[in-house]
């Protein structure tokens, strides 16, 4: 069995956590949404509603869909069930978020995974922390890991160990402050691979040698402007190449992904994406693609 070691190839197997399992009840989101730092408080129902059509789609393109389960020792972002784990083409790594509040994320996940019989390759040690947005296959043997507030140094150093046999070039590129410690900023904020030679971008976020580089390999940039990098636009899930997901209201986004070919499906995710800053790549933890 061969594991994910892309972005944009098509999904065939994927791990998500459905709202009535991470936002358990409004009277529970009222309580924790100021806790985990959301824009507002979401509407519970309207969640519900939000995730059956985002799972609607997800279901005509993957086969194998898997369910994280309710845990109480877990909060409202293990929604995003990108961030806890990485897929390499061996198996799992286990991270431990840069965000304490996420932290015990990665025991239920490890006991999740274990119970499926999905592989673990690694797991993060010591002071090392990291979230899989920060951790982007640009190929299947180019790995690119972005040092923020989320990802340190130790954990870059281990994950070069844990990934060594599987890749090739293993890029580091350093974050910007941007809004701050307490906001989310991870590499995948602003760049989303939809095809090998097709990347949604937020150039003013990037480090010119990397914006360069994805030029430099060929690679098509979709510009996303900043009101629409502020509705998460620039957070672009591939189903297949040239296939893809977002979030409704990023006109001038898709436009570009049509130009560029694509077939674009959007969702509405204002309770379930937008208000917690975690859009559909977020939301989905790929654990085979080819």
């Amino acid at each position: 069995m061969t594991y994910n070691s892309s972005m944009y190839k098509s999904l065939k197997r994927v791990i998500v956590k459905h709202p009535q399992e991470a936002f358990i009840s409004q009277e529970h989101l009222s309580d924790q949404w100021k806790t985990f730092n959301y824009l507002k408080e979401p509407n519970f129902q309207e969640a519900l509603r939000e995730y059956k059509l985002f799972i609607d789609i997800l279901e005509k393109h993957v086969p194998q869909i898997d369910y994280l389960p309710a845990s109480d020792t877990v909060g409202l972002d293990s929604i995003y069930a990108h961030d806890p784990v990485k897929f390499t083409p061996a198996g799992a790594i286990i991270l431990k978020s840069g965000k304490k509040l996420r932290q015990p994320e990665a025991a239920v996940y490890k006991k999740f995974l274990q119970e499926k019989e999905i592989p673990i390759i690694g797991e993060l040690t010591g002071e090392a922390v990291s979230d899989g947005g920060d951790i982007v296959w640009l190929d299947d043997k180019t790995l690119v890991v972005g040092r923020g507030y989320r990802t340190n140094d130790e954990a870059i150093r281990q994950l070069k160990e844990i990934t060594k046999p599987y890749v090739e070039e293993f890029i580091v590129v350093q974050l910007p402050h941007d809004q701050g410690e307490a906001e989310c900023l991870h590499l995948m904020s602003f760049i989303s691979m939809v095809d090998k030679d097709l990347a949604v971008v937020h150039s003013p976020l990037m480090p010119v040698f990397f914006r360069q580089l994805l030029l430099e390999r060929g690679i098509q940039l979709v510009e996303v402007p900043k009101v629409e990098y502020d509705n998460l636009g620039c957070n672009v899930l591939a189903l297949a190449p040239r296939v893809c997901m977002i979030v409704e209201g990023n006109e001038s986004t898709k436009q570009q992904l049509l130009d560029a070919g694509a077939t674009v499906y959007e969702y509405k995710g204002r309770e379930i994406s937008v208000l917690g800053t975690g859009g559909p790549t977020c939301l989905t933890s790929p654990v085979i693609r080819n």
